[in-house]
């Protein structure tokens, strides 16, 4: 039976660097950004809402599980040969309600992977791809203004999210999560995929791992996001460049106030 893992967290905190290294190992796929959480929760609205009154009418709202369940088997369906993991990536799996769609109706003991990283760095990250697609200084501060406003995806909603976890985790003996720091994982990745193995339940499968030759086997299409390099993978690990990357100082400051607040 093939294993559903979760990966999750904020941009630019190395989950497609992650996904690269663990897809080295023959037993485990794991691709880009996905879809599957979108589906799963469109289905639950379906049964609960959009097609209440027709599946309820006809005896058939118990089928929710079924539909449900066959969400991720059919979206891998063409990667499942001789696959035993499946690692989704969605920044989205960290959200209560989806999470606890996943315990429900996929794994009761489901893993989820979640990233982090320093807000400073981040944005920096960001500024360096922006400027690297020749965006002007307006439209990168005007973009900055909306990724940084309360609520806000991709990164704000996220590390409310985190937070509520992190939170619950405080008050619970719960196994769901592991948090790696992007740091972390540039610094001492031999030590952070065992730690990975060992959350999973890997340690039968365990395989060498290499550091210095990544290939990115399932690169998402960057020319769709309107942003070149945005996943791109260095084919060495190796912590990204920003020194020289100077942001305004009221990011810098919000940016500084975060990573208090939250602990980078």
């Amino acid at each position: 039976m093939t294993q559903f893992v979760c990966l999750s967290g904020l941009p630019r905190s190395g989950s497609t660097l992650l996904s690269s290294i663990l897809s080295q190992n023959p037993i485990i796929h794991a691709e880009g950004n996905s879809a599957v959480c979108q589906l799963i929760w469109d289905m639950y609205i379906s049964f609960t809402k959009n097609a209440y009154e027709q599946l309820k009418g006809n005896y058939k709202d118990h089928l929710m599980r079924d539909f449900i369940i066959q969400i991720p088997n059919t979206y891998y369906k063409n990667s499942s040969v001789g696959t035993e993991v499946i690692i989704d990536k969605c920044r989205a799996w960290i959200k209560p309600t989806n999470i606890e769609l996943l315990k429900t109706f996929i794994d009761p003991d489901i893993k989820i992977i979640v990233m982090e990283r320093s807000l400073t760095d981040i944005m920096k990250s960001f500024y360096k791809l922006y400027k690297n697609n020749n965006w002007s200084d307006d439209l990168i501060r005007e973009c900055f203004d909306g990724m940084l406003m309360p609520g806000s995806d991709p990164i704000m909603a996220s590390l409310e999210n985190i937070k509520q976890i992190k939170e619950m985790e405080r008050n619970n003996d719960d196994a769901t999560f592991l948090f790696i720091n992007y740091d972390n994982l540039i610094e001492h990745p031999n030590k952070i995929i065992k730690q990975i193995y060992d959350f999973c339940g890997w340690r039968d499968k365990y395989f060498q791992h290499t550091f210095d030759n990544i290939v990115n086997k399932y690169p998402e299409n960057d020319v769709f996001y309107g942003l070149e390099g945005f996943h791109k993978v260095r084919p060495t690990i190796c912590k990204e460049d920003n020194c020289r990357v100077v942001l305004p100082d009221y990011i810098i400051k919000k940016c500084a106030e975060l990573d208090k607040l939250f602990g980078y």
